[in-house]
């Protein structure tokens, strides 16, 4: 059984190592954090090791999630500054919150199409493949599709749709 370790003062705490693994990120990634000024609320021994306390998990979580999040290490630091300066920064922190928010909505939008594509051509490959052949799509009455196959396959129709009236619209604005 490991030994807990202690700081000087008698409080647990973990190593680089150790923060890593109960984050779910390498310790590269931690020193990188560090080393671009987002861990100076981590104490550090009198060899300047870091010693991660319970209570830093939280941050360090936060400060992960905003970055799995997209946001870029600058916003990730002006995020952190503003937390540091109190209360007379909610409105700003909030405001950077809702837009990354935003910004994560879309890209799951994104990706929630690319999955639904990739569904739908997982399925109609299979069909194929028990067919022998892919010409059995071609006299398929959308009837015969499972609903949820059916309701991609419509949904891959109007997205078709908008993306070929945004191409013409460009197309027409290039020639005018």
């Amino acid at each position: 059984m490991k030994k807990e370790k202690k700081s000087s003062e008698g409080e647990a705490f973990c190593t680089v190592g150790e923060a890593a693994q109960r984050l779910g990120i390498s310790a590269h990634t931690i020193r990188f954090y560090g080393k671009e000024g987002l861990m100076d609320f981590v104490a550090r021994d009198k060899n300047g090791n870091r010693m991660f306390r319970q209570s830093d998990f939280e941050r360090m979580f936060i400060i992960a999630s905003l970055k799995r999040s997209g946001m870029t290490i600058r916003q990730i630091r002006e995020f952190s500054e503003l937390c540091d300066e109190g209360d007379s920064t909610i409105s700003e922190r909030l405001a950077m919150l809702k837009s990354q928010r935003e910004e994560v909505q879309d890209r799951i939008t994104e990706l929630q199409d690319a999955l639904d594509v990739l569904t739908y051509k997982c399925w109609l490959y299979e069909t194929a493949q028990a067919a022998g052949t892919t010409a059995v799509h071609d006299t398929m009455p959308l009837s015969a599709m499972p609903p949820r196959i059916r309701k991609i396959k419509e949904r891959i129709r109007l997205l078709t749709q908008d993306m070929e009236r945004r191409y013409k619209g460009t197309k027409a604005t290039r020639r005018v």
